[in-house]
């Protein structure tokens, strides 16, 4: 007994199973090549984390407290008289323990600083007290004005009140002389100075 032929069994189903071997294909790439790729992941991220770990690690926090630095430091204020003053520095850095504490390197200070005869204060270095408007200064203290010039150890000046006071061996030249003293005094918009302890000086005729 023959059989019945179907001619068109065998090309109908030729494409259908080309298909689906590449499929399979297809199939059994994606099973070799996706663990591959999330092995290769997996390493990528834990080289990150080993690196991290040997270069420093996360930010301590002693770091994270580190004071705020500003370099050029700058500020312009005016005292209770409205006399301007403008005080700069090469460095000004927050004191950890009391965030109103600023510590300066090499300040200067203008005092009147709109005035045709300024006043300019200098050392080599100060601590400006936010709070209480008070700035000190300390080390190779020098005051400069017209006619005048002083040089001491330690002086503070008062941004509020306008007032400045030093002391240490005082060695100063006014208008009317040299003189030497153990602490002076600024007052009255810079109308009147007053030198105290032990003063010794010596006028100059005109």
């Amino acid at each position: 007994m023959s059989a019945v032929a179907h001619p068109h069994a065998g090309p109908s189903r030729r494409p259908d199973f080309l298909r689906w071997r590449r499929r399979s294909r297809l199939i059994r790439l994606l099973r070799l090549v996706l663990p591959l790729g999330i092995g290769l992941i997996f390493a990528t991220l834990v080289g990150f984390v080993v690196h991290g770990t040997i270069s420093g690690g996360p930010v301590r926090p002693d770091q994270a407290d580190t004071p705020i630095r500003l370099v050029n430091f700058r500020l312009v204020g005016r005292d209770d008289r409205g006399r301007p003053f403008v005080l700069t520095a090469d460095s000004a850095t927050r004191d950890k323990q009391d965030y109103q504490r600023i510590h300066l390197v090499r300040p200067s200070l203008l005092i009147d600083s709109e005035s045709p005869r300024p006043t300019r204060l200098s050392a080599k270095t100060g601590v400006m007290q936010e709070d209480t408007g008070k700035l000190q200064l300390d080390g190779g203290v020098t005051l400069n004005g017209t006619d005048l010039a002083v040089a001491t150890d330690s002086s503070v000046y008062d941004t509020l009140t306008g007032v400045l006071q030093g002391e240490g061996d005082i060695a100063g030249r006014t208008a009317l002389g040299d003189v030497n003293a153990k602490s002076y005094g600024v007052y009255d918009e810079g109308e009147r100075m007053i030198f105290r302890g032990g003063v010794r000086g010596r006028i100059e005729s005109k």
